[in-house]
């Protein structure tokens, strides 16, 4: 126990010095090349298929739109929230953050080392949001357990996209989530857990911030309760998402005041295939279902 604990303080400090003498040196961290084995967590890698790069020119048009005090940054579980195309769960969105001037950049099936290509490459650029929230990290660490290394690395590339907000916006306060639990494989279950544990050593409780709601989503064995996950246990339904909600509406309130009364974030977008896959389903299930349109 005492060697995990050395070593998870070693791989954080480690990967938080490394993008640091980067981002001072004013370079990102190397991107992967083309052709090349699968990047590592810490290393920018783009997403090349069509879905995702028309995906990515429409979250570049939103960060250009401005207007944006609150900024969600993720993967597909992120991403879903403020989707056009899982309207139940815009409705959920426009209900919890209806005048905190919020906007969604997650996208579906991204690891740490996608995310960090994407504000690599001007998702972030002069948006200067006021709050960034964060939660990546649960592709990286996919359904099969994979050692001290894995965790390691997973904790570099959240180290990295944690390094990156606070170069791109340096006044935002950064809101770092727990990965969420998933019951695909309770394997898993020990190696989030020390990820979790690797990336509260990352906030100060002030400019970043550490938000761990996963105790009211399963237990303390990491068995997600009733109703709180799709059937893939692994995305949130409705009753999962107002969890992580109502855990942030205090930290929104503390740091912009109450919600106004209109709101000035530019519009929802979606997943770009979801016209061309049934948009009358899409409508139907309403994000309720493990469906997934592309993350």
């Amino acid at each position: 126990m005492r060697h995990h604990r050395w070593a998870a303080a070693f791989f954080i400090a480690a990967g938080v010095l490394v993008v640091g003498a980067a981002l001072r040196a004013g370079q990102a961290t190397p991107t992967q090349a083309p052709g090349a084995p699968p990047a590592a967590a810490d290393v920018p890698a783009p997403r090349t298929d069509q879905n995702s790069l028309t995906a990515h020119e429409q979250l570049l048009q939103k960060a250009r739109s401005g207007g944006i005090d609150i900024y969600f940054e993720g993967d597909s579980i992120a991403r879903r929230w403020g989707a056009l195309d899982y309207p139940a769960f815009l409705a959920n969105w426009k209900e919890n953050f209806f005048g905190w001037n919020a906007a969604d950049f997650g996208w579906g099936a991204d690891k740490t080392q996608h995310i960090l290509w994407r504000l690599d490459n001007g998702e972030l650029d002069a948006v200067n949001p006021k709050v960034i929230v964060v939660l990546a990290g649960t592709n990286n660490v996919g359904a099969q357990p994979g050692g001290d290394a894995k965790v390691a690395e997973i904790t570099r590339g959240l180290a990295a996209i944690l390094a990156r907000c606070r170069a791109k916006a340096p006044s935002a306060t950064i809101i770092l989530t727990a990965i969420f639990p998933r019951n695909d494989n309770m394997a898993v279950m020990p190696e989030i857990n020390r990820i979790n544990a690797n990336l509260a050593q990352m906030a100060d409780g002030k400019r970043v911030r550490y938000l761990d709601v996963n105790d009211k989503l399963a237990d303390a064995d990491g068995r997600l309760f009733d109703g709180m996950m799709n059937s893939d246990k692994l995305h949130p339904s409705l009753k999962g998402y107002q969890v992580w909600a109502d855990a942030l509406k205090p930290i929104f309130k503390e740091l912009l005041g109450p919600p106004a009364a209109t709101d000035h974030a530019p519009p929802a977008t979606g997943d770009p295939s979801a016209g061309r896959r049934g948009g009358l389903e899409a409508w139907r299930l309403g994000g309720l279902e493990a469906w997934r349109l592309g993350g």
